[in-house]
């Protein structure tokens, strides 16, 4: 056997042999009889002649790295749940450097533009912007590499790199005869899970927090003390995947009072653990309106849950992704590693969220969930104040926003990055100041650049979007002039749904102050018998 083999050999024998230890610890009883060891034996030894046999017999060669790391262990993990899962040493790396809030590069956002990867924008501050690189930049190799075919995550694979070390970008630029060369010194770049917050009006806060990661508490404290006395917020969960349970619970604990529950979890080997506030809400309360979407998910999910649970605030948007499980992560040898479900979560008022996967092929699970605007069958909880609330199938919002939906001519400028590309051309000629509005010159340079692309549009089109069209220039415009941060303030001041949420405001103040009363009379009655109770003794 070659030494690749041997060693992916060796590393599925791990890995199939923690699996025989974690079953003994998530079993029944802490150790295995006769019968277990056996089993297991067996099995091994299944494996080891299917694996020899595949190895020797194949018509080609076989690599053993992507018949382990691709098929067997994936294919073990699959069986049991969708989100048990096996990391190859590069997937690995990445998990550790996604929940550390940082990675080394040199700070910007690329994504695929007119069949190119471009630079949609640097981040302030950062080596790439510091060096002069601008948005709308087509990277055209990568330290003398052609990124001609390839991915977004190849390009910024190829940019990242160790702290110190440099990279040479070559670039195309719209006004310039000439490739541009950029050599940056790559540094540790901050990843903010809280990519965006500010007043939306004075004494109202917006606040989106895009994962759970070892700095996200820290960080929505941060933003919650800049904002100062607040008189409402807007948190903003939609499409965040979630992340570390701790981090969750401590998001949470910033807007609940002082142990109260955030969730709890439950394993076959473990038993149950309860999560309370630790810290608990700073000053007056006021009303919260938490935006979720179907990509709220996870520790997104947990910080949703509890809120709703107990009263703290209202939950507007579309049913969440619904993920109720738990999974420990394991490490393993030759820099890989197990994420095994280990428990499940349940919400303050005792809901298990999670969908129902049974069935369900990963692809429908992850991408072609139902709309299911009906509660039947599902199992029913209780708020603090009594209110029925659903387990199954995600976090069911109190009030439903429809997800946006694009007609067909929006669907047109999308497709050609419309927005995207007058930008570019639109900035080359024009400076933006900090008050810009698109007004109807805007508006008739833009038919100009319609017209000049060859997009297809009429006026009556123009005239039915014509909110959504200034929307996104006016977006696209000071992402490119201000940065991403600038971009993604006007993007969200005008989002629909945040306006539908600062609406929802006075009904979230109403929410929570019945809860309060209800709670404080049942406090109220309870004392009472008590001490009628005794009287009687």
């Amino acid at each position: 056997m070659a030494a690749n083999s041997r060693r992916s050999f060796f590393l599925v024998l791990s890995v199939l042999l923690a699996c025989g230890v974690l079953g003994a610890l998530f079993g029944q009883s802490p150790t295995l009889n006769s019968s277990g060891e056996s089993q297991i034996s067996n099995s091994l030894h299944t494996f080891t002649q299917a694996y020899n046999i595949v190895e020797q017999n194949y018509a080609e060669p076989v690599s053993p790295d992507k018949a382990i790391y691709d098929g067997a262990i994936p294919g073990m993990l699959r069986v049991l749940d969708p989100h048990s899962t096996f990391f190859d040493p590069k997937a690995y790396a990445m998990l550790k450097e996604s929940q550390s809030g940082k990675y080394y590069g040199i700070g910007m956002t690329i994504g695929p533009r007119n069949n190119h990867i471009v630079v949609i924008a640097p981040f302030a501050g950062t080596p790439a912007y510091k060096a002069g690189v601008r948005p709308g930049d087509v990277i055209v190799a990568v330290n003398g590499k052609p990124t001609d075919n390839m991915s977004t995550e190849e390009v910024a694979e190829l940019v990242r790199g160790p702290k110190g070390t440099t990279v040479t970008l070559t670039i195309l630029r719209e006004g310039e005869p000439k490739p541009l060369q950029f050599t940056v010194e790559r540094a540790e770049i901050p990843h903010y899970s809280v990519d965006l917050h500010f007043l939306l009006h004075p004494g109202i806060g917006y606040l989106h927090v895009a994962s759970f990661d070892e700095t996200t508490d820290d960080e929505v404290q941060n933003a919650l003390s800049q904002f100062g006395s607040l008189q409402g917020l807007v948190l903003d969960l939609r499409q965040d995947p979630g992340g570390l349970l701790n981090a969750a619970v401590g998001v949470a604990g910033q807007f609940l009072p002082k142990g109260d529950v955030v969730v709890s979890q439950a394993g076959r080997a473990s038993p149950e653990k309860v999560y309370r506030a630790t810290r608990g809400e700073d000053g007056k309360p006021y009303p919260i309106v938490v935006l979720v979407d179907r990509g709220t998910a996870s520790g997104a999910e947990i910080v949703a849950g509890a809120i709703q649970d107990h009263d703290r605030g209202l939950v507007a948007g579309e049913n969440t992704f619904g993920k109720g499980l738990v999974q420990t992560v394991f490490p393993l040898s030759q820099d890989t590693g197990l994420a095994l479900t280990t428990a499940k979560y349940y919400t303050p008022s005792g809901r298990l969220i999670q969908r129902n996967y049974s069935g369900v092929s990963l692809y429908d699970y992850y991408f072609e969930r139902e709309n299911n605007s009906s509660n039947a069958g599902r199992e029913m909880k209780y708020t603090d104040s009594g209110r029925p609330v659903y387990g199954g199938d995600g976090i069911t919002p109190d009030v439903k926003i429809p997800p946006p939906k694009h007609n067909p001519f929006q669907d047109t400028l999308l497709v050609h990055y419309t927005f995207f590309n007058f930008a570019q051309d639109y900035l080359q000629h024009h400076h933006l100041a900090q008050n810009f509005q698109v007004t109807d010159q805007v508006m008739q340079d833009f038919r100009n650049f319609l017209n000049r692309q060859n997009v297809a549009y009429s006026e009556a089109d123009l005239a039915q979007n014509l909110d959504w069209v200034k929307w996104n220039l006016r977006s696209e415009l000071f992402t490119d002039a201000f940065g991403m941060e600038a971009g993604l303030k006007v993007h969200a001041e005008a989002d629909p749904e945040v306006v539908q949420a600062l609406q929802l405001l006075p009904q979230a103040r109403q929410l929570a102050q019945n809860a309060r009363r209800i709670i404080a009379e049942r406090k109220t009655a309870a004392s009472l018998q008590h001490e009628h109770a005794a009287v009687h003794q």
